[in-house]
This record gives structure tokens, C-alpha cells and sequence, in this order.
């Protein structure tokens, strides 16, 4: 049976797209289905060689899991504000400092290749080279961090522990930061490129400072790309699990608690997989609702931008 060619044309780009769908299918969604099972089955050492034998526990997980009065609900809460607020410092800090890296490099001068080579190479190195060439210098007594800061510069009354107790937190923002910030830079770079520079020529004519012309011109012109460059860094850094991995090991301290790697610790660690398969659909249900209704709210204010 001859196929028409007008049918042959409408069918190519989903047959095209088909390979990818299969791969999206078989990394993605299967894991996701199997994951969500698991979250309502009491899945323990004691199954997991055939973990379609556990027995159903239904909501029983999830009930533990939000249960904030219990150990296991209490830890799970601490560990979600410390992740939001490492999230929100981290994509701040990402953004301004991306931002404020693109806008000086804007200008054309002698040698603005090699500093876009030198504030690119954080995020072109490997991650776990990075973060372990990072703890060799948070040690206390070796590290370069302590010498500057103490030996140096006199900052600190001792020798911190920046990879135990309440400096862990300072400790993993400035390792995370360090090496995203400069995809913020590059985002941000090449947005700069699509803002004529007439209306730059035109503002300062009519008297406007750099500043007014950032404020006016820049960021306005740029509201679109930062709105999912912000997106981007937020799901990123909440779902953050390699550097705390290397920085602090299996057992990330307290302060330095992120979700990614408690669930982790609930699941590999403590072998209840039921219960870090809860987890886990929760957090997926909460960066769904958060992308969700932060697209609504931006899409409505470019609405009425554009009105």
C-alpha cells in the first residue's frame, strides 16, 4: 500500500522524534512509575532482592514521611528549609554574580577573551574534581581556606571545621555557587547580545548614567531570559546531590542537610526504601506545584507587560 507523500511529510517529525521518546520512556518515566510503587510498599532490607514481595502499606509511608512531630517527619522538615534556603541564596548569589560578570565584560577592552576563559573554567571543570579540590582546602589545619582567612587576614579567631557543624552550610553555598554561577554568566552573556546598542547611544544622549541605562534598558530587556534562567538554578539547586556527596561523604551535618541527600540517607543508608521512595514523589509533587505556578506568574506578567 502506497503511503500519500502529504502523509509522509505530516508523519516525519514524529517519527523523528520517536528514538528520543523511547529514551525519555526508558531513563525517565519507567524509573519514575517504579519509584512511585515503591513509595507505597513497606520496602526494607528484608525485600529487596524481589521488591514486588513487600508487602503494601498504601499510605503508610507518606503518613510517616509528613508527620512532623516523629523523628522521621521532624528531620525531613529541617532538611527542606535548609534546602530552601540554600536554594534561595544560592540562585541569588548564581544571578548576580552572572550578571554582574556579563555586564563588565560588555565592553570591549584588552583581555576580555581570557577573563571569559578564566570565569568559564569552574563550570568546564569535572564536578568531582572540583568539589574534592575544594574539601582538601576547607580542612581545619591545612587547608587554604583557614590560611588565608586566619593565618592571613586575621578574620577568624581559630581554625573553623568548614565541613562539620554550622559552617557546612557556608561551606556548601560557596562550593555550589563557585561552580554554577558562571552558566549564569553565560546565559546572561549571550542574552546581552540582542540588545541593540542604539538604545544605549540613544539613553546616553538624553543624559542617562550606567546605571539608569541597566535599570531602563538591561534588565527589562533581559526579563524574559532571567525569568528561566532563575527557573532553571531553583530546580537545580534543590535537587543538588553531587557536591554535598563529595564535600561531606554519605552523612551530610545538620546544617548542610539537604533533600537530595537525605532521601538518600533514608534510602541507601538506613535501607527503608518505601520511605525515601515517599520522599521522593513529594518532592517531585513540590517542584512540580512551584514550576507550575511560578510559569503561571510569570506568563501573566509578561501579559500585562506587553498590554
Amino acid at each position: 500500500m502506497r503511503i500519500p507523500a502529504g502523509l509522509r511529510r505530516a508523519g516525519l517529525p514524529y517519527l523523528l522524534l520517536l528514538p528520543a521518546l523511547a529514551l525519555e520512556l526508558l531513563v525517565h518515566l519507567v524509573p519514575m512509575v517504579i519509584g512511585i510503587v515503591m513509595s507505597f510498599k513497606d520496602l526494607t532490607r528484608l525485600h529487596i532482592g524481589d521488591w514486588g514481595t513487600a508487602p503494601w502499606e498504601g499510605l503508610g509511608n507518606y503518613r510517616v514521611t509528613v508527620d512532623f512531630d516523629a523523628p522521621v517527619g521532624a528531620t525531613l522538615l529541617h532538611s527542606f528549609l535548609v534546602t530552601c534556603a540554600f536554594s534561595v541564596l544560592s540562585v541569588g548569589l548564581c544571578w548576580l554574580l552572572g550578571t554582574a560578570a556579563a555586564l563588565f565584560l560588555q565592553e570591549d577592552f584588552r583581555g576580555r577573551g581570557l577573563l571569559r576563559a578564566v570565569f568559564l573554567t569552574p563550570y568546564a571543570l569535572p564536578v568531582y574534581a572540583a568539589v574534592i579540590t575544594w574539601a582538601f582546602m576547607f580542612q581545619r589545619d591545612n587547608g587554604l581556606v583557614n590560611h588565608v582567612l586566619h593565618d592571613q587576614l586575621h578574620l577568624t579567631d581559630g581554625r573553623p571545621f568548614w565541613l562539620l557543624g554550622d559552617h557546612s552550610f557556608a561551606a556548601l553555598l560557596v562550593v555550589c555557587v563557585w561552580k554554577t554561577w558562571p552558566f549564569a554568566f553565560l546565559v546572561v552573556m549571550a542574552g546581552l547580545q540582542s540588545i541593540p546598542k542604539e538604545l544605549y547611544e540613544a539613553a546616553a544622549l538624553d543624559g542617562a548614567g550606567m546605571l539608569r541605562q541597566i535599570r531602563r534598558i538591561t534588565l527589562p530587556s533581559l526579563r524574559p531570559l532571567n525569568q528561566v534562567l532563575v527557573l532553571v538554578l531553583f530546580l537545580w539547586s534543590f535537587n543538588e546531590f553531587n557536591t554535598p556527596y563529595v564535600l561531606f561523604g554519605k552523612a551530610a551535618p545538620e546544617a548542610a542537610d539537604l533533600l537530595s541527600i537525605h532521601i538518600y540517607q533514608s534510602s541507601f543508608v538506613t535501607w527503608n526504601f518505601g520511605t525515601g521512595s515517599a520522599m521522593s514523589v513529594l518532592l517531585l509533587l513540590f517542584l512540580l506545584v512551584v514550576t507550575a505556578g511560578y510559569l503561571l506568574a510569570t506568563s501573566r506578567g509578561r501579559k500585562h507587560a506587553d498590554d
